[in-house]
């Protein structure tokens, strides 16, 4: 069984920054792609950033470009996402998911396994 356990959210003014956190929690069999979406109040989830473990192999949608970056620690077994410049718009429930695909995608329907989410809030 496994678990995807995200933290790091909070509140945060525009400009600042947070880092998230997904611990795996469990065992996946062999590399997976690790991904971050988030979802605003009324809008549908979309991908954010997604990086492949087997090699590092980033994709980053094109609102996060230049601002969040996506890192994987395999000896921890953690995903981060760097979110620097934030802006009103990226306040949202952040999540953390696990795809058994061999590259970085963002796909969501891809993706196995999801965390519960963590509540980013910009002001």
């Amino acid at each position: 069984h496994v678990q995807l356990v995200e933290s790091g959210g909070g509140s945060v003014q525009a400009g600042g920054s947070l880092r998230l956190s997904c611990a795996t929690i469990g065992n996946l069999d062999s590399n997976w792609c690790m991904g971050w979406f988030r979802q605003a109040p009324g809008k549908e989830r979309e991908g954010v950033a997604a990086v492949y473990t087997g090699t590092s192999l980033r994709m980053t949608a094109h609102f996060a470009e230049g601002r969040f970056t996506i890192s994987q620690d395999n000896s921890k077994k953690t995903t981060y996402l760097q979110m620097n410049s934030l802006e009103l718009e990226d306040s949202g429930v952040y999540y953390c998911a696990a795809s058994p695909a061999q590259w970085a995608e963002l796909n969501q329907r891809s993706y196995t396994y999801w965390g519960q989410g963590t509540q980013v809030t910009v002001s």
